[in-house]
């Protein structure tokens, strides 16, 4: 395959060149793909010529931005990298940003904060915004204002056919419907539009115990009762999280097991509304208050050092808290592996009716799972967890399957999964995008 003839402007590597590895690197460490040609794009062009490209060879193709999601992939094929395109244009007037494909929501922060905006970003300012956006986007503000995908105004899209597009909601209603929601099932999303917030301070932070000395089961169950209570705009979920004692950690960290309740609120009465959460106790930490957008990601602190690790999810319609409980005892200081557990407080504005294909928005709860280590021992430990939520489940989460989207089962309900069959035979009948398999027919 002469690839110097067909990518003559392109930065093309192949397996053996010295760069190879260093360009398939990203934060998840657990999953080696093993591409064809991995194609670093550096413009929208790029993109084109190397779709192009694999149409014409009848190449497989999968997209890597940070390499937070990776699903552990074909082999062969052609992957675009597009850690390169990181441009953000913000505009105050309109209340928009202009975000490239490799973008990263810390920069995006930056960007809109000057003007008193904030995107609709999570918790992890290292996660790219594009692939975010793309399986919905559950954020720090999610309660209040939605899925990210619910705000994006346009997108630049290749399709399978090699053919640039730029995509509303007039101009392709089905592929808007299908891209914000399916992932990277149907082309190399370039560029998004998408939809600030006026936002320049929040109540937030975190309420941590030791879960040696307070029953985390206890802390669930005051905190399932008093998601009941707040308003609709509070963000909220709870973590349980086994540290091990390893020199790497912070001494604070090392060997504790550790519950928390984590909130953001635009509203003014934040101090109130988590008074009945302060009466839990002894607390191992209060981080709870008021501070910019900018330091939003301090409300979960997630972990900035790649390394490898497998997660699912579970949409619930509702939450057994005995079931939860039950959870907790398999996935504690005992389960012999290293389980962050997740329990994010869904409804309010999620629960409003959307143009795109994010399923599952009468949920109450996400539960989520992510194990430290390999594929194998972690889903041997993580499937049998899910199982005391099973009459309470919907599906899962395209954005939180981290390792597990090779599984397409419940990733959609069936009439979204149909519909979305359908966009993909007609953008992409041969099957080129493989990076979601449940949008197949």
């Amino acid at each position: 395959m002469n690839t110097s003839t067909d990518f003559a402007d392109l930065h093309v590597l192949r397996p053996g060149d010295p760069r190879y590895d260093d360009e398939l690197a990203g934060f998840q460490t657990g999953f080696v793909r093993r591409p064809e040609l991995v194609v670093a794009a550096r413009s929208a062009d790029d993109v084109v010529t190397a779709v192009r490209y694999a149409a014409a060879w009848n190449l497989p193709i999968d997209v890597q931005a940070t390499g937070h999601g990776l699903p552990g992939g074909p082999e062969g094929g052609v992957l675009i990298t597009t850690g390169r395109m990181d441009g953000v244009h913000v505009d105050p007037e309109a209340r928009t940003a202009r975000v490239r494909a490799g973008v990263r929501w810390g920069k995006v922060v930056a960007a809109a904060a000057p003007h008193g905006l904030a995107p609709l970003n999570g918790s992890a300012p290292s996660v790219g915004a594009v692939s975010y956006t793309l399986g919905g986007g559950l954020g720090i503000l999610a309660r209040e204002f939605g899925y990210a995908a619910d705000h994006v105004r346009a997108l630049d899209v290749v399709t399978a056919d090699g053919r640039p597009r730029h995509v509303t909601l007039d101009s392709d209603p089905e592929l808007y419907w299908a891209l914000l929601g399916g992932g990277h099932g149907l082309g190399v999303v370039t560029e998004l539009e998408i939809g600030l917030v006026p936002v320049r301070r929040l109540f937030g932070g975190s309420l941590a115990f030791d879960g040696r000395q307070v029953d985390p089961a206890a802390v669930l169950r005051a905190y399932e009762e008093w998601t009941r209570t707040v308003p609709e705009g509070l963000t909220s979920s709870f973590a349980a999280v086994p540290y091990p004692d390893l020199p790497a950690l912070p001494p604070r960290l090392r060997g504790r097991y550790v519950v928390s309740v984590r909130v953001a609120y635009t509203g003014t009465d934040g101090e109130r509304l988590v008074a009945p959460l302060r009466e839990v106790r002894p607390a191992l930490a209060d981080s709870l208050r008021e501070m910019p957008y900018s330091e939003s990601h301090t409300i979960h602190s997630d972990p900035d050092v790649p390394h490898a690790y497998y997660g699912d999810s579970a949409v619930l319609g509702e939450l057994d808290v005995a079931a939860a409980g039950e959870l907790l005892a398999r996935t504690g200081p005992d389960a012999g592996a290293m389980v962050v557990v997740q329990l994010h407080h869904l409804g309010g504005a999620l629960a409003r009716p959307a143009p795109n294909s994010v399923p599952y928005r009468e949920g109450r709860f996400l539960v989520r799972l992510l194990a430290v280590g390999g594929r194998e021992a972690a889903r041997a430990l993580l499937d049998p967890a899910f199982a005391p939520f099973g009459p309470d489940t919907l599906g899962r989460s395209v954005n939180f399957a981290f390792g597990a989207g090779d599984r397409a089962e419940g990733l959609y309900d069936d009439e979204t999964r149909k519909r979305l069959a359908g966009v993909k035979s007609w953008y992409d009948p041969a099957n080129l995008f493989r990076g979601n398999g449940s949008l197949s027919a």
